[in-house]
């Protein structure tokens, strides 16, 4: 037995998470993961099918005696976000997750761990492995591409299913039940650039933001961390006219709905002046490390030797720092119905810059439509005021919370027979698929929860093992209960 796996508990579930966390499943390319799970599905004796988009449909028949029970779908994602450290050696195509324990933590080796979501498609699977567990029919549903389109959700069609509750098994903090969630849709921004050579004696540089947590765009936009794509936007506004510099490139972020943790804009500088900018540079991190104090306290700024051999135009240059200090970040609205619920958001996610285009891309949520529009319409001003181009595209809808639902009540129940307690309701600020699925499929009552889990979207994302255990305990339960 793995020698992991023996400190673990519920082995079933980690049997199988530790088995997943070998295969390549980053979104796009999570292809070998899903057969593998309907591979897995078969080997149980269950009835398997792919749909149109490769999403994996599983059946099981109830256990003898509650053949007449409503049937129930445990659903999950296969995909995971690919986050690593800038000094982590990792290919996220062929390379598997580097499990460890930290306490009572698991943890990756500088890497995203992929808990998320596949502790809920390990949990899956286990069900349907069980032979002593009692459950009505059951069907599993496991979608791809959840993190960068809910393709898998999307490309759903009605009928597919049968199920009258849904269970989403990708909740992330446990004694919590989720009945809503906001919608998103993103906005890419694009601007064609003219080159230019670099001034005379000018050398290449690499200014760096490095250091900062990032987190989940959903989840931790409201929690005060830093956006290395805003920090550097800030850094080159001072410094650029000062010490002449020539932008070349910026690149930062590597997933709209990732908070970026690191960026870098490739530069040239006097290097007569290096000393001079890299004081300025350190007067500069003290500044926004103050700023930040203890929610994002690991702010480096940093210079080294870069790579260019063409600059942007000036007025390209000036247009794109300008463009990313206006465009909005973080929380825009908080909901007046629920106390401390993000209701607007945007995250400012991903910035590439090409040799002919700069592409910067933009994730906003909200839990009402009209408010989710507005801001979009917002920021497609201030892009068309700068002279870039601007698009929204990839839009999903929120999920409306039901807190009257009977499905509800009977989670509610079986939580307070297997622990003591209720659990608390809740609303988030962050995409599930419950409101794909919910528009595909009217009058299914949906709820989703999950084990503790922390820092997700980033390399530091780690899971608390007994809230696992905690977890599969409520899973049975509910199976029992419905």
């Amino acid at each position: 037995m793995n020698t992991l796996l023996e400190s673990l508990e519920p082995k079933t579930i980690w049997s199988y998470f530790l088995e997943l966390s070998k295969i390549p499943r980053g979104s796009k390319a999570e292809a070998e993961a899903a057969a593998w799970v309907a591979d897995q599905a078969r080997a149980l004796g269950c009835e398997v099918e792919r749909d149109e988009v490769g999403n994996v449909i599983i059946r099981k028949p109830a256990t003898p005696g509650r053949e007449g029970r409503p049937t129930t779908c445990l659903q999950a994602h296969v995909d995971m976000v690919c986050e690593k450290n800038e000094d982590t050696v990792h290919d996220f195509l062929k390379d598997p997750i580097q499990v460890w324990m930290d306490g009572d933590l698991l943890r990756a080796k500088g890497t995203t761990l992929g808990a998320d979501n596949g502790i809920g498609v390990a949990a899956a699977l286990a069900i349907l492995a069980s032979k002593d567990i009692p459950h009505g029919p059951i069907e599993a549903l496991i979608t791809i591409d959840e993190e960068t389109g809910l393709t898998g959700a999307n490309g759903l069609q009605p009928g597919r299913l049968k199920a009258k509750y849904l269970l989403n098994l990708d909740s992330e903090e446990e004694g919590f039940l989720t009945i809503g969630c906001a919608g998103g849709e993103d906005t890419i921004v694009t601007r064609k650039l003219t080159r230019t050579a670099p001034p005379a004696g000018h050398r290449a540089y690499r200014l760096k933001v490095s250091g900062l947590k990032g987190g989940h765009s959903g989840i931790d936009i409201n929690a005060g961390r830093g956006n290395a794509i805003r920090l550097l936007a800030q850094a080159l506004s001072f410094l650029k006219p000062e010490f002449d510099l020539a932008l070349a490139s910026i690149k930062g972020g590597n997933k709209r709905n990732a908070i970026p943790r690191e960026a870098s804009a490739q530069v040239f500088l006097d290097p007569a002046k290096e000393a001079d900018f890299k004081r300025a540079l350190a007067t500069h991190e003290t500044h926004w490390r103050a700023a930040l104090g203890t929610l994002d306290p690991g702010l480096h700024l940093t210079l080294e030797a870069g790579e260019a051999a063409q600059a942007m135009s000036e007025t390209d240059a000036d247009a794109l720092i300008q463009l990313l200090l206006a465009l909005p970040h973080g929380v825009e609205a908080m909901s007046p119905d629920i106390k401390g619920l993000v209701q607007t958001s945007t995250n400012l996610g991903v910035i590439e810059t090409r040799e002919d285009e700069v592409e910067v891309n933009l994730l906003t949520r909200s839990s009402i439509n009209a408010s989710k529009s507005a801001l979009s319409g917002r920021i497609a001003a201030t892009c068309a005021l700068g002279g870039f181009t601007s698009r929204v595209t990839g839009g999903y809808p929120g999920w409306k919370p039901e807190p009257k639902a009977s499905l509800v009540q009977i989670v509610q129940d079986a939580n307070q027979k297997a622990f003591g307690k209720p659990l608390e309701i809740m609303a988030i600020h962050a995409g599930l698929e419950c409101g794909l699925i919910g528009e595909k499929y009217e009058g299914m009552e949906m709820v989703s929860f999950g084990p503790s889990m922390w820092d997700v979207h980033t390399p530091d994302e780690h899971v608390s093992v007994p809230s696992v255990g905690n977890f599969w305990k409520l899973l049975v339960a509910v199976l029992a209960a419905v």
